[in-house]
């Protein structure tokens, strides 16, 4: 008896990257749904301002909280919070279409609480950087942090593959040099912020997460360590 269930060529996504995304695009889509007067009323239009100021992470609230010694949760949660409030459409669908891509293949092999680990751990890293870093009196909104540390997920696979197969594991990174010059270079031209510090944290953040939360984690690496130096 043969078996005839039809076998899809494209893998589904993991949920995990599923809920990410919806929850990123479901605030944004509150933002433009009030931004264009269908729901909320006259104030809607200041939604996103309102948003800003209530949940992206700020290095002056960062400061004052040092100098205090106090804690309070509404500001701790601006570590998380600010990754799902953005400037713009165009700034979420960047976000969320690198979620997806990146995401799926991260997911795919660290499974849902290890993704999870690497997309806060690297939103939290990155904003801690960028507010003890900078005095830049700027916030930090959007979820690239978040984002870097799936890339940097990523480049430890391709980095433990190249290894496994003899290749040359630099190689690895050249996704992460490719993206950085290219927002430096934006930055020169047009100008901005210096947001690519949190990211290249988040970035950092994501590689070293790897090592203890990827399939065999830390214990793989020493071992393949000890290989290499027999």
């Amino acid at each position: 008896m043969s078996d005839n269930t039809p076998i899809s060529p494209i893998n589904p996504l993991p949920p995990v990257v599923v809920a990410l995304v919806i929850v990123i695009a479901g605030v944004e889509l509150i933002f433009a749904m009030g931004e264009r007067g269908f729901i909320g009323g006259p104030g809607a239009v200041g939604w996103r301002l309102s948003a800003i100021q209530t949940y992206a992470f700020s290095g002056q609230v960062l400061d004052w909280m040092i100098v205090n010694n106090v804690y309070p949760p509404e500001h701790l949660m601006r570590f998380v919070t600010y990754s799902f409030v953005h400037l713009s459409f165009t700034h979420m669908l960047f976000v969320a279409v690198l979620t997806l891509a990146l995401g799926k293949m991260v997911g795919e092999v660290f499974g849902a609480l290890s993704l999870l680990a690497v997309w806060f751990g690297a939103a939290i890293v990155g904003a801690l950087v960028y507010g003890l870093v900078l005095q830049d009196p700027r916030p930090l909104v959007g979820g690239y942090p978040a984002v870097y540390g799936l890339i940097g997920a990523y480049t430890f696979l391709l980095w433990v593959r190249l290894a496994g197969t003899g290749g040359n594991q630099y190689q690895a990174f050249s996704l992460i040099a490719l993206l950085m010059g290219i927002q430096l270079l934006f930055g020169l031209l047009f100008g901005g912020g210096k947001d690519w510090v949190a990211d290249l944290a988040g970035f950092a953040t994501g590689f070293g997460l790897s090592f203890l939360v990827s399939p065999g984690g830390w214990r793989a690496f020493v071992e393949r360590m000890r290989q290499r130096g027999e």
